[in-house]
């Protein structure tokens, strides 16, 4: 067995359907605070009111952007600081968990997360804000919440695009999981049950949004998904993304889902466990046809053109890329790489 290094980072996992009406107002009390500020979008600030409904929350900000830009964290801190917030309550996906943790990472308050879909960035130590163009990332202790409230009731109302989406975005975070500067045996473990859980649930619940089981599967394999990249690290797929992201605007979970097949690909000849774990587990003989051939199945975007990058916008995409370090990929990556890369994502061409 090879030499690994596994670090853990401490997060209270509380899972369950009706868990975060039932235990929500204990675990903020289990922390010792009294007032804390509900972060959310004005879509799930009616949900966000509820379950704070038996707290004394010292306010809410609903301002949540995509990509986490500064100024809106700016926004939030100073609502905090003006409120006399003790803690951060998130409710709602990734870019508000984002926002919470961007609040952390600058006044150290503690977080409790509600995630509302499957972004898994709620177990790991990862920010990320972006100013003007650029998003830049890091890891914290800080920005770990305290506690994860996993209640598969409050998915059942995510649209098919966004359960699609969003679902597909954890499924990167398994694969990434394989070849990024952290991967070790455990956390093969961990991502391999995360690729096989999100396979088998997500076309079920494309095709039966109240599947309770299906559900279930999914925030389940979303915490696995969490867990294994924040062990494990961020990997060429993420920091493609994340330029992407930052410099066009691209919606984030959409550009983790086209980019995956690709990127998988790349690596693929020099990653075998992503032959040997990940491709039995989505029922395939190569990871890149077998995330092809699932997102094609639950009507997923298939290029980067369809979700916003235009042809002209080649060019600069790979410029912006290429400022970012790849020295800890697998497989060396250049120029000619990067564009191979993106030219296929952009066109949706077949891997």
């Amino acid at each position: 067995m090879r030499r690994f290094t596994y670090e853990t980072f401490a997060a209270r996992v509380v899972f369950g359907a009706g868990c975060a009406q039932g235990s929500l107002a204990a675990e903020v009390e289990r922390l010792g605070a009294r007032r804390p500020l509900i972060v959310t979008t004005p879509r799930t600030a009616p949900l966000a009111t509820t379950l704070a409904g038996p707290l004394s929350v010292a306010g809410t900000f609903d301002g949540v952007r995509p990509h986490v830009p500064v100024e809106t964290v700016h926004q939030a801190i100073e609502l905090a600081k003006r409120t006399g917030a003790d803690a951060v309550l998130s409710v709602g996906g990734g870019s508000t968990t984002g926002t919470a943790k961007a609040i952390a990472l600058r006044t150290s308050l503690p977080i409790v997360a509600v995630p509302t879909t499957y972004a898994g960035s709620e177990v790991t130590p990862v920010w990320g804000m972006t100013e003007g163009a650029r998003k830049t990332t890091g890891r914290s202790p800080l920005v770990v919440p305290r506690t994860v409230l996993y209640d598969p009731d409050l998915t059942t109302t995510l649209p098919a695009a966004m359960t699609a989406a969003s679902a597909m975005n954890a499924m990167a975070h398994c694969v990434e999981a394989f070849y990024a500067p952290g991967a070790n045996p455990v956390t093969d473990l961990v991502a391999a049950e995360g690729v096989r859980m999100i396979a088998d649930a997500l076309p079920a619940v494309m095709s039966r949004p109240a599947d309770a089981a299906g559900r279930a599967g999914l925030l389940y394999g979303a915490y696995l998904a969490g867990s294994a990249f924040g062990a494990a690290g961020s990997g060429l797929h993420h920091k493609i993304c994340h330029v992407l992201g930052g410099a066009f605007g691209l919606p984030h979970a959409e550009t983790h889902t086209v980019l995956l097949p690709y990127v998988a690909a790349f690596n693929e000849p020099v990653v075998p466990a992503l032959r040997t774990r990940v491709a039995p587990a989505l029922g395939a003989d190569d990871t890149a046809r077998g995330l092809t051939r699932l997102a094609a199945r639950i009507g997923a975007p298939a290029s980067l053109a369809q979700i916003g990058l235009a042809e002209d916008d080649l060019d600069t995409a790979v410029r912006l890329v290429l400022e970012k370090d790849f020295g800890d990929n697998p497989r060396p990556v250049g120029e000619p790489e990067v564009r191979g890369i993106l030219t296929a994502a952009l066109r949706g061409e077949s891997v």
